[in-house]
């Protein structure tokens, strides 16, 4: 809920009607056209983070079958920017554009890791780690413990702690100054065993990505 004043909604959609965006097919029921999706198009196609990584990116997903995520720092949650859905019936599904909680997704916590120190306490003080799911970390000293162990071993895992039936592992990507994160997801049962695996899989193609934009 926007909680937007009807005067602003009813101005917002008579200037999306002016311009094509949308059209009012009965009475007042209003629909996008066409134009709204060749427009995502277009912005997809020059989506600076999902041109350069999304070859690469996709030639993982094929690999592991399971999905693979983009995501960044907005605010106090995680944005995904990219999302390559696996081809296996039972799998984790999410869109582009979806934001997650930074306490209790995989790509949150790679950017929690990312954070300089100071600016992680602070945030860990301030921070509400609401209970996503019963497994959900909502103990600062449990949550900063996990962090560090993470960030010696070079990646990150959450086991049902943002979806409850959903286990995904995640590892820093840095391209100039930016840090994004990305993850492999998919259902726990499936990749309980296989943790060991994925995350070699998922910094092996990341360090050949960051090498890449070296050059």
């Amino acid at each position: 809920m926007t909680k937007m004043p009807i005067s602003t909604c009813h101005g917002v959609f008579k200037a999306l009607e002016s311009r094509g965006f949308l059209y009012f097919d009965t009475g007042r029921d209003a629909y996008p056209t066409r134009r709204l999706w060749d427009l995502a198009q277009r912005i997809n196609v020059h989506d600076p983070v999902v041109r350069r990584l999304e070859p690469a990116l996709t030639k993982l997903r094929d690999e592991v079958d399971e999905a693979i995520i983009v995501g960044v720092r907005h605010g106090n949650a995680v944005l995904y920017l990219l999302v390559l859905e696996s081809s296996q019936a039972i799998r984790y599904s999410s869109h582009a554009g979806e934001q997650k909680p930074l306490h209790s997704s995989s790509i949150g916590k790679v950017i929690l890791a990312a954070m300089p120190p100071t600016e992680f306490d602070t945030w860990l003080r301030s921070a509400e780690l609401k209970k996503v799911t019963e497994r959900t970390i909502v103990n600062p000293s449990r949550l900063r413990a996990d962090i560090a162990s993470s960030r010696e071993r070079g990646y990150f895992a959450t086991l049902g702690e943002n979806v409850s039936d959903v286990m995904a592992v995640a590892a820093p990507l840095r391209i100039g100054t930016s840090v994004l994160g990305v993850a492999i997801a998919g259902p726990l049962q499936r990749l309980a065993d296989k943790e060991s695996v994925l995350s070699k899989k998922l910094l092996k193609y990341l360090r050949k990505l960051e090498a890449a934009e070296t050059i």
